[in-house]
Parts: structure tokens; sequence; C-alpha cells
């Protein structure tokens, strides 16, 4: 029998209906109806177009107040809302050309496991780092968030640490096991990322999470953070090891690049970055790209050569290391993706076609009926 939820306020109707059709978000926007997302599609409810009273009255008794008054004076907030029973959202307002709109995404109630997720044996020897700057990138919505908190888990199960998580919202909680996890939401438990991180360094910590590096600011007390000894986790929208360094980098002014390069290239002990494609069979599933430290990718990084951390990273397969192009072709092979949503997601797409054709996989462009 199936657990029957009572809906406390009116949006918490939707938020089931979105639950129970397995969308991942969904989308509320004046003179629209509401929009699920499901498996990277977007599917309207059957609803009348919302107006803006419409908007509020689903929006606001769910919203702080103080968030309700901010977002009205700013047009953007952020925030986490959980219907008990049923799961915990992530909840972005903003405002758009006919007027007010909002996201939704679920977080799912239960953490997953590495295991669960799937990943790469050699993403687990992540989570057993002891110092340096570790790094989880890709496109906003590619499971980056699932990802950490994996990595977190695994952490928190297994080592005697301090772990203290800043995030905008705060996404999954971690109750306390082996290890003690402090988590703060911005917003609410500090007026934002800098200032989090800069009381968090004072706080005993072994692992920093940083939700979200978002400024020069930010990146810049990671990269000292990770210098003192720390452990520091974050994340990007990057979605290939290269680019991420080339971005953290790219952050700073060009005088201080060189600098940066150098700390860079010390601290990094890790990147994970990964992009989620359409199954044939319905769902999404991440192609992953893994790098690992080695003095000859510090060499790289220092000497501004990032282009080449790509063919470094086929080099490093005995140490665990996956390139996003090979974890592409792995997903074509088994018959997982389409060879086309392979082709789109490539880092180096002439090789990609080259290795189709090797295949001999047609990767021409398929007519319409």
């Amino acid at each position: 029998m199936s657990q029957v939820i009572q809906a406390k306020h009116r949006i918490d109707r939707f938020l089931k209906l979105m639950k129970d059709r397995g969308a991942s978000d969904m989308h509320l926007s004046v003179g629209r109806p509401p929009i699920l997302r499901k498996s990277g599609r977007i599917e309207p409810v059957r609803y009348r177009i919302l107006s803006d009273i419409d908007f509020a009255n689903l929006m606001q008794p769910i919203t702080p107040p103080a968030l309700w008054q901010h977002y009205r004076a700013t047009g953007d907030c952020d925030y986490a809302y959980e219907v008990p029973g049923l799961a915990r959202f992530r909840v972005n307002m903003f405002m758009q050309e006919r007027g007010m709109g909002a996201v939704f995404r679920i977080i799912p109630t239960k953490i997953l496991t590495l295991d669960q997720l799937q990943m790469p044996p050699s993403v687990r020897s992540l989570a057993y780092l002891d110092s340096g700057l570790c790094l989880v990138t890709g496109p906003t919505g590619s499971g980056k968030s699932t990802t950490l908190s994996a990595i977190v888990h695994e952490m928190n199960c297994t080592r005697d640490m301090h772990i203290i998580t800043i995030e905008d919202p705060l996404e999954f909680v971690h109750p306390n096991q082996k290890a003690l996890v402090s988590q703060r939401e911005v917003g609410t438990h500090s007026k934002g990322f800098r200032p989090a991180l800069k009381a968090a360094v004072r706080e005993d910590p072994d692992c920093i999470l940083v939700g979200e590096m978002r400024d020069l600011e930010t990146i810049s007390m990671a990269l000292s953070a990770a210098e003192t000894g720390l452990l520091v986790f974050g994340t990007l929208h990057t979605n290939s090891a290269a680019k991420t360094m080339d971005r953290v980098i790219n952050v700073f002014p060009t005088d201080r690049q060189a600098g940066v390069r150098s700390v860079l290239s010390v601290v990094t002990r890790g990147v994970l970055a990964q992009q989620l494609l359409r199954r044939k069979e319905g769902g999404r599933v991440a192609a992953i790209e893994v790098l690992f430290y080695t003095p000859a990718i510090g060499a790289l990084i220092r000497e501004g050569k990032t282009h080449q951390i790509n063919g470094a990273i086929q080099q490093g397969r005995s140490k665990g290391m996956i390139g996003m192009d090979a974890s592409l072709r792995k997903l074509v092979q088994e018959d997982v993706i389409d060879v086309h949503a392979a082709l789109e997601k490539a880092l180096d797409k002439d090789e990609m076609r080259k290795w189709c054709q090797a295949q001999g996989i047609d990767v021409s462009v398929p007519e319409d009926d």
C-alpha cells in the first residue's frame, strides 16, 4: 500500500505529481502551465496557465518571509523545501519576461553510495585523500551534488575526521557516523561562501566542501586552505579536467595567473568531470572523466600546457584515470547511449568520428521521415 502524503500547501500536490512521474525538475512560470522535466525532456502538466496571483499563492506560503522579501526586491533567491514523507527540493526563484518563475529540483531522500551510482572503482579513492584540492565538475544538472554527497558519505562511514560542508542551499543531510559532519547553508548559517569558508578554516576541519566555487575570493581561499594541508572539495561548471584548470586560472587577473598555476600544480589531487546523457532504454547515465595528480600533470598545469592534459589522462589509465571520450566510447560500445549523443558530448569530435568509422558505426544524421 503506497504512502499517502498529506498536502500542507498547494504546491505539495504538484511536487507529489513530480515525484510520482519520476521527474527531476518542475518549472513554474507565469504565462505557462507547470512543466516537468523527465529524463532530460520537458513535459507540460495539464493545468491552467499560471497568473501572478497563482504563482504567489503557490510559492509565498513555502518561502521563508525574509527570502520572499528578498526575492521581491531582487528577483532572485534559493532555498530548500521539504515535504515530509515525500522528498526535499532545491528551489530557485527568479523573474522572467512574463513575470515570476521558479524551478524545483528533487533531492533524493536517501543518500546514494558510489556503488549505487555505478561510479568507476578509481573514484572511491577520492574519498581517501588526506589533503589538497579535489574538484567535481560538470554542466548544471549533471549530478555533481549527488556524486559529492556519495563521496562525503564514504568518508563519513569510514574515516575519523571533521567534515565541514558549505552549501547553497543545503541539500543532502549527513547524520554523524564515524566522522563529525558540520553542514552550513549560505543565507541561513552564513552570509556567503567566502565568510563561511574563512570561518571554517578556523574550526579544526580535516575536510571542507565548498558547494560552488563562484568567484575569485572563494576560489582563492579554497586554494589557500588546500595549501595549508586541508582536504578541500569544490564544484565548477566545466565538462573536462583541462577546462577546469583553465577556469580556475582565468578567474584571476593576468598578473596573478603564473602564481595560481604554480599553486594549482601542487595542491590539485583530483578532478572528476561528468556529463549526463539519455539512456536508449530510458533514464540517464553519467559519462565520467577522472584525473589524479602525477608529477607530469603538475608540470603541465604549472607550465600553462593544460591543452595536453587530455593526453596525460590517456597515459594514466593504469593509475585509474579515465578520459571523457573513452567513457563515452564505452557507453556506445555497451549500447547504453546513442552514438549521436556521444558525438555531441565528445571533447574531440574528430577523433570520435574516426573511432566510429573504425568500428563501422554510422554517424550520419538520420533523415526525417
